[in-house]
């Protein structure tokens, strides 16, 4: 059995650890409101800027002549894999199902990926793994603003306008609620046209010209799905570090309770034997 002040040692450190993972909790709160409010206000612009490029890929399909790079499709040689993780653990399982994700991918292509890597838990899973990594781009802030996403964006539109990859897809966390989290690969590049029906065949009228209007949009359109799904990477990181850390802080004090329980065994334990020899002395004496 453990001496008392080896338990009353653990005791303190595990209280310490409650008020280390509340604190991580409570932090973790505050940054998951302002994450989740981004996410909620960005995701209808995403959502309907997808639609407009996919109708206008649709309107654009029938034309071969100067048709935009992003709108090319081509024959596969070589596949490019956008992957978004924390930099930091303490997060649950959340890196850890986004590698679940992207490595059967990756398995599956019969063509050699190329990755652009956003946090440092992809980058270490990826270096370990052997794979090709282009770029990795790290510390970014809690709040990140569209400037701070743009030379990602920008490295895979170039990547793929200068026929480096033929296909990228990007990999990242998508936030549904406080307590779940779903990773998902979508595919970026090239943008696929939309299945058109009835009235939504109906044609656009471009100003000054097709090309003009698509070359200055799809940029936009690539740096825009890119600032949301790291947007949306942050919320579900915030929500799984702010859970994780208020499971771990109802573990530690649990755990706390437990040791003191058995700290108050050994002490009655130990007060019962000096009772005990104490009266073993007296009787000693008497006799």
């Amino acid at each position: 059995m453990p001496s008392l002040r080896d338990v009353r040692r653990r005791i303190r450190s595990v209280e310490n650890t409650g008020k280390v993972t509340n604190a991580m909790s409570l932090v973790a709160a505050s940054k998951m409101r302002r994450a989740q409010n981004s996410v909620l206000e960005g995701r209808p612009y995403s959502e309907k800027i997808q639609e407009i490029i996919s109708h206008l890929a649709a309107q654009r399909s029938d034309d071969s002549v100067d048709i935009p790079s992003l709108l090319q499709v081509r024959e596969v040689a070589k596949v490019g894999l956008v992957v978004i993780t924390p930099d930091r653990g303490l997060a649950g399982g959340l890196h850890s199902n986004v590698n679940r994700v992207v490595t059967p991918f990756i398995l599956s292509q019969e063509v050699p990926v190329e990755n652009i890597v956003v946090g440092r838990k992809g980058r270490d899973f990826l270096v370990r793994a052997n794979q090709d990594v282009k770029a990795v781009f790290t510390d970014l802030s809690d709040r990140p603003s569209l400037i701070d996403t743009t030379p990602i964006a920008r490295l895979i539109i170039e990547g793929y306008s200068n026929r480096e990859v033929d296909e990228v897809y990007i990999a990242y966390t998508q936030f549904v609620s406080t307590m779940s989290q779903q990773a998902v690969i979508e595919k970026l590049l090239p943008v696929e046209p939309a299945a058109l029906t009835g009235p939504s065949k109906a044609g656009y009228i471009y100003e000054p010209d097709a090309n003009s209007v698509l070359d200055s949009i799809l940029p936009q359109y690539v740096e825009m799905q890119v600032y949301h799904a790291i947007l949306e990477a942050i919320a579900s990181e915030q929500s799984a570090r702010m859970v994780a850390m208020r499971s771990a802080t109802d573990n530690a004090n649990a755990l706390g309770q437990d040791l003191t329980l058995v700290m108050n065994k050994i002490r009655q334990d130990s007060i019962t034997n000096e009772l005990l020899d104490l009266i073993g002395g007296v009787i000693a004496l008497e006799g």
